[in-house]
């Protein structure tokens, strides 16, 4: 009997593990909270619907990347992308050159660049990517990484300008006046950016290096976006220092840390990509943790994410292929802004799931108003190629991705307190900084997402995992938050 016991309780532990064993904290990611004093970041910029569409004047391919290695003794090898200060015995090797990051459109890169994306924007920057990848990548078990990814996207949407699908299908210009900010002709532009490569501070210990820059081309300095990241030599981790300005014309604006797939579709793309994320997370079987510290809140309609999480993946069950017609990306975001309004009530269930899931498994319906939890969601849209939808029900926006979506936002609410999410309104919010252990994969298995009836239900393997924050159509708001820790953990 105690040896039937015996294997039982060890069986037990190979399934779950102990909360501080090595078998519950293998980690996702190459660069595990962030520790590694060998940084390796990149910056990507996309319009609204998740392209390049024109390069902003004498900015390149909106793709950059800082990554270095910290060495005691300078290795000759690398002396043409060293940095220019040695201090305390410390130096900083480059791997990636001033004119990496300036590649655009028109500029040639044999072997790198191929001819048919040589003039244009779009293929342009989805090479450069790779290429900047090559040259971040670290070897690793069980596949290489490249870098953290700091996404920056424009909410602008020019419908005249016949740059953005409808639901994965190529749409000729339209007019739709109001619905989507847009100035005028050229509302979808790149950003300035401008970088201040990672440098050691006069202490010697210190590492500090940036992004920044503007929306506003002809002016500057009205919207604005910056991200600085900062670490001491062998203590502690990164903490990655972020700040987003929306103004008149930009009042859309959208800045996230991403860790995404070190290879093939990261959450929102259409075609390969690199990130951090050395082993994808799948349902139920992962948590993340992070430390966020928000500053400045950016105003009611700032869509402040404690977490994002994105995949791909059809309504017939199976893996998105890069056909945009009938790939569907699919996201769930919990929201921490306390202003956030409750757009899904019980008199407006077409913005709510059609159904709920507890953690014990029990399933109400959006109908039955003494159990549904209303109050822990903002808002539901369905895919818009969905054909056997639930009424009533809202459809995602077709526009601002390049194929069709599903979208979840949740919101603070008891029922989310047992994976480790904030139960409360204000939770987590400005003036309280909290280290986070969320139970990702456990809720994430539990949420709604469309399928088509009597298919294979999906693998839910998450391709991209992220902080930030949306702030949604209003003008000259600001929004401010330290990120740090950041690990994605396979249980």
């Amino acid at each position: 009997m105690a040896l039937v016991l015996l294997t039982l309780i060890n069986l037990i532990l190979l399934v779950h593990g102990i909360e501080g064993s090595p078998s519950s904290h293998l980690s996702a990611i190459g660069d595990p909270g962030m520790k590694r004093d060998g940084l390796r970041v990149a910056f990507e910029a996309w319009n609204f619907c998740n392209e390049v569409g024109f390069e902003a004047p004498q900015m390149g391919s909106p793709r950059a990347a800082d990554c270095f290695d910290v060495s005691s003794k300078c290795n000759k090898a690398d002396r043409k992308y060293q940095s220019n200060n040695t201090i305390g015995g410390y130096s900083l090797i480059h791997k990636v050159s001033d004119l990496d990051n300036k590649l655009g459109i028109g500029m040639e890169k044999p072997g790198i660049i191929s001819e048919s994306a040589l003039q244009n924007p779009d293929l342009y920057a989805v090479e450069k990517e790779l290429y900047l990848g090559s040259l971040c990548q670290v070897s690793d078990k069980p596949n290489p990484w490249s870098f953290w990814m700091v996404m920056l996207k424009n909410g602008n949407y020019d419908t005249k300008s016949g740059l953005c699908p409808q639901n994965g299908k190529k749409v000729p210009p339209f007019t739709q006046p109001g619905k989507f900010p847009c100035f005028d002709t050229g509302c979808m532009n790149q950003p300035v950016l401008n970088h201040g490569k990672t440098n050691l501070l006069e202490d010697g210990h210190t590492m500090r290096g940036w992004f920044n820059g503007t929306y506003e081309l002809e002016t500057g300095g009205i919207s604005y976006y910056e991200v600085v990241w900062e670490k001491r030599v062998g203590i502690g981790g990164w903490v990655f220092k972020h700040k987003l300005k929306t103004s008149t014309k930009y009042p859309w604006l959208m800045l996230y840390l991403r860790a995404d797939a070190t290879k093939g579709f990261s959450g929102g793309y259409h075609y390969d990509t690199r990130g951090m994320l050395k082993t994808l997370p799948e349902s139920p079987n992962f948590k993340v943790r992070l430390t966020l510290d928000i500053k400045q809140g950016g105003g009611p309609n700032s869509q402040f994410y404690l977490l994002d999480i994105g995949s791909c993946w059809k309504n017939n069950g199976k893996p998105c292929d890069g056909d945009v017609t009938t790939d569907v990306t699919r996201y769930s975001e919990m929201i921490i802004n306390p202003k956030t309004a409750l757009w899904c009530n019980p008199k407006s269930l077409h913005n709510c799931p059609p159904y709920h899931t507890f953690r014990n498994g029990t399933r109400v319906h959006q109908t039955d108003n003494r159990r549904f939890p209303y109050e822990a969601y903002h808002v539901y849209c369905a895919p818009g190629n969905a054909e056997h939808l639930e009424s009533p029900v809202g459809t995602c926006d077709p526009f601002s991705n390049p194929q069709a979506q599903e979208i979840l936002q949740l919101l603070p609410h008891p029922v989310w307190g047992e994976y480790g999410y904030p139960t409360r309104l204000g939770d987590g919010w400005v003036g309280d900084s909290r280290t986070w252990e969320l139970d990702v994969g456990g809720l994430s298995s539990n949420l709604y997402f469309y399928q088509d009836p009597g298919t294979t239900p999906a693998r839910r393997i998450w391709t991209s995992v992220d902080v930030g924050t949306e702030i949604y159509k209003d003008d000259e708001a600001i929004a401010e938050w330290h990120l740090s820790d950041f690990d994605v953990l396979i249980t």
